[in-house]
């Protein structure tokens, strides 16, 4: 199953209430939220009030993306605030194992982000810790920018070598995930999207139009792939 879950930092703050209500019942899956701070990457975007906040407005789960140098001495912050998953850069801390295994002690999903130019090996001694590992197709900072086409082939690597470990983890993308690069980065084995100015923050139509289209075409993207798979 494709699961899609909205970029909030794409949304227009003063009206993020609403925003998140509306996305909620049109049926998107989580609700991804980037932290940064300033220092991992160029920008400083939702704290932990802002997330606390929010969280009364929806059931579906907070995927709390944390841009931050030693995420590991935030983990509680985020845990108090309402995060259900959280997500740190295997480039940010010096103990990744220990930070993930933190995250699952607490009864969170554990997820790693890799920057574009991180090997995927970066993971190889932490699977058994990883419930999700987040591919940034972009460089991390700023929203708009442009997908990287080396990451179809980083997507396609990362998904062999988790199945040849035997390890049920899902992969997700974050960067410029629209219609010109949903087809590739699913064909290549990613499973979560995460959406923002390229597919659900369009000004020109509603979120509810927004998310039926995006369904619409993931599904139409799998069937042609199925088809494909029987010649």
């Amino acid at each position: 199953m494709t699961l899609i879950g909205p970029s909030l930092m794409c949304a227009d703050m003063g009206v993020l209430k609403e925003t998140v209500i509306r996305l909620d019942q049109a049926g998107v899956d989580f609700f991804h939220l980037d932290v940064m701070d300033g220092s991992f990457v160029p920008n400083f975007t939702m704290g932990p009030d802002l997330i606390k906040s929010i969280k009364p407005y929806t059931n579906k789960p907070f995927d709390v993306h944390l841009m931050v140098k030693n995420p590991e001495i935030h983990l509680d912050t985020f845990i108090d605030v309402g995060a259900d998953m959280i997500s740190v850069h295997a480039e940010a801390t010096e103990h990744l194992q220990r930070t993930l295994q933190t995250i699952r002690n607490n009864g969170l999903k554990a997820g790693v982000a890799l920057n574009p130019s991180s090997p995927i090996e970066e993971l190889k001694y932490v699977l058994d810790v990883v419930d999700y590992v987040t591919v940034m197709t972009v460089n991390p900072g700023f929203a708009g920018q442009k997908f990287i086409p080396l990451m179809y082939k980083k997507v396609k690597d990362l998904k062999r070598m988790i199945d040849s470990e035997g390890y049920n983890i899902d992969i997700q993308v974050d960067g410029n995930i629209g219609y010109e690069t949903i087809p590739g980065v699913l064909e290549n084995g990613a499973n979560m999207l995460v959406c923002g100015t390229s597919s659900l923050f369009k000004p020109e139509i509603t979120f509810e139009e927004a998310v039926t289209k995006l369904k619409e075409f993931i599904t139409s993207q799998k069937e042609n792939q199925f088809e494909a798979n029987l010649k």
